[in-house]
């Protein structure tokens, strides 16, 4: 039965992850500033500012989720709505993905909200050809449903999901999978990824266990 605590090869994958998603932004913030220190002015330098104005944005956003997911505060894993709200829209804003935010939340039990940050990562890698991630429910549970061309969850993702992945053998593509289960667990919720093959979905639901 697996454990409701990371491992550090968990974290390490984790931090992996957390910079993947960072590098592009910032890298594309330290080559506007490049831009901007050899420019000389006109509309290169408008350019550059766009960029780099662009990729924080970007940046600001990716952290802001990550913060929620993974972060821990005051809260004891109880998220604030609107600012769950905010990340998600975030994330997915300007992207192939439209994320559509339709819960009826009042106080979600802890953990409820971390895990549908952490699910709605999970659908995004369902969806490599972008389409469409409604977020719905309430309190007792929420259910996130990804649709699009080719949706599905990665192969080591499903491995991990039916516990065919030790810890040691973890690696990127799995990593996200092993810290949603490893969180429900904790915060005692149910996680259950589900494809229906004839319609084209993935659903992931949440909620707590009976």
């Amino acid at each position: 039965m697996m454990e409701a605590i990371f491992s550090v090869r968990a974290v390490e994958l984790l931090c992996s992850r957390l910079c993947h998603d960072l590098i592009g932004p910032v890298g594309a913030i330290n080559n506007g500033v490049e831009l901007i220190e050899e420019g000389d002015g006109g509309e290169a330098m408008g350019e550059a500012l766009d960029l780099v104005a662009d990729s924080a944005r970007t940046a600001a956003r990716r952290l802001a989720l990550f913060r929620l997911a993974l972060g821990t505060g005051a809260g004891g894993g109880v998220l604030p709505i609107p600012g769950t709200r905010e990340a998600l829209e975030g994330w997915f804003a300007g992207g192939r993905i439209q994320f559509v935010w339709r819960p009826a939340l009042v106080v979600p039990p802890p953990g409820l909200l971390k895990l549908a940050l952490l699910s709605a990562l999970i659908a995004e890698e369902a969806l490599p050809r972008g389409g469409t991630l409604t977020l719905m429910g309430d309190d007792a549970g929420l259910e996130l449903v990804a649709a699009g061309t080719g949706c599905g969850l990665r192969e080591e993702a499903l491995r991990v999901l039916h516990g065919g992945v030790p810890e040691a053998e973890l690696t990127p593509r799995g990593i996200l999978m092993h810290a949603s289960l490893v969180m429900a667990r904790f915060y005692k919720l149910a996680f259950t990824p589900a494809r229906d093959f004839m319609e084209g979905k993935l659903t992931i639901s949440l909620g707590q266990e009976h």
